[in-house]
Formats: structure tokens, sequence, C-alpha cells
């Protein structure tokens, strides 16, 4: 079976095309509104070399709510295109690690954070929403390893690590395993009401 990987959660997207354990296709790029279109072309590439997949594996965050909503976009368009199963995973599922264990932070905006806890590549604990006291206690009693997308000067025993669509395509799931397509919110949207005149 092959299988596209897709991932867009952090500063470092990536896209991968496998087949079992082997690796016909992996890209990485920047991934902000400045380099957008580095994620279609890369994309058009591979479909070029390698053609339709079986199976596309989407990352849905948390982590850039823009980059989610495009990668979720693309493997919806795709799936539609090609009939390949669509499944979509937490981004925190694949962090490049040999852990059994670990947890992921990332910040949240808002001064909070969100905290996930994974065994086997599989939510445990999250991912939820924490304030910086929580996630300091939570963090006081971790025993495993800890990652985070991005720097956080605050809580340096987070190594930087991005999610990677190479994990996310090996990943042994099934459409049933999946939570639904959307990006994973951790807070209820922020509407700002207009001025009444």
């Amino acid at each position: 079976m092959t299988t596209l990987g897709l991932e867009l959660s952090s500063a470092k997207g990536s896209i991968a095309f496998v087949e079992g354990e082997k690796s016909l296709f992996v890209a990485e790029f920047a991934n902000d509104r400045k380099h957008s279109g580095l994620f279609f072309e890369n994309l058009r590439d591979c479909h070029e070399k390698l053609g339709n997949p079986d199976r596309i594996v989407v990352g849905l965050g948390p982590g850039s709510y823009a980059g989610t909503r495009i990668a979720i976009a693309a493997a919806i368009g795709l799936q539609t295109a090609t009939g390949a199963e669509l499944v979509g995973l937490p981004s925190v599922c694949a962090m490049p690690t040999d852990a059994a264990t670990y947890a992921v932070i990332g910040d949240a905006r808002r001064q909070t954070f969100f905290y996930a806890l994974l065994t086997q590549r599989r939510c445990v604990e999250g991912p939820l929403l924490v304030t910086p006291e929580e996630l300091k206690d939570r963090l006081d009693r971790l025993s495993c390893p800890l990652f985070s997308a991005e720097p956080l000067p605050q809580f340096p025993g987070a190594s930087v690590l991005h999610p990677s669509a190479f994990v996310l395509a090996q990943l042994e799931v099934a459409a049933s395993d999946s939570t639904t397509l959307e990006p994973i919110y951790l807070r209820e949207p922020h509407i700002t009401q207009p001025r009444s005149a």
C-alpha cells in the first residue's frame, strides 16, 4: 500500500510518499504565510513522480491553524480526485523520535499552552489547553522526553522537534482510528463583534 503524508502544523512543513516502510519521496520546507506555495510545489512534484496514493494521512495539529487547514483541504481534494482512503491524526503523533513515551508542548497564544502525552504514538492525555502554571506543574512530574515545534524559552527542557509527514505516513492506522477531519481546536473561536454605528 502506498501512503501520502501531509504535515503543515509547524514552521517546517513536510510531505512524504511511502510504500510500506520504503520511502519513495520526502520533502521538508519552510511553512509559513510567506512560503505556503512550497507545499503545493512539492505536492505537485510528488504526484508527477509517483502518481496517486492508496491512502492519505494528514496531520490535524494542534499548531498552525492556517497550515493545518491547508493540509486538510488538499487531502480532501486529493481524496475526492483519487478515491484514496483518508485518515487524520494529531500531528503530535508524528514526532520523529524513538521514544515510546514522550510529551509535546506548544504556545497556544493568549498566555496559554497546549500539552499532550503520548505512548506508542497515541495520545494518552490531551492535547489540552493549560496555563503556564498548570504546564509547569505537569512538567515537574514528567519523566519522559519533552518536545516542542518551536523554541519556548520559559520551558528550556523542551527539545525543538517538528512533526514529520514521513512518520505520519508510516503509522499503522485505519480510517476508523482517525479523529474527525478538522483541525484540533483547543478553545472556542474568538470572534470580534463589529461596533454598532
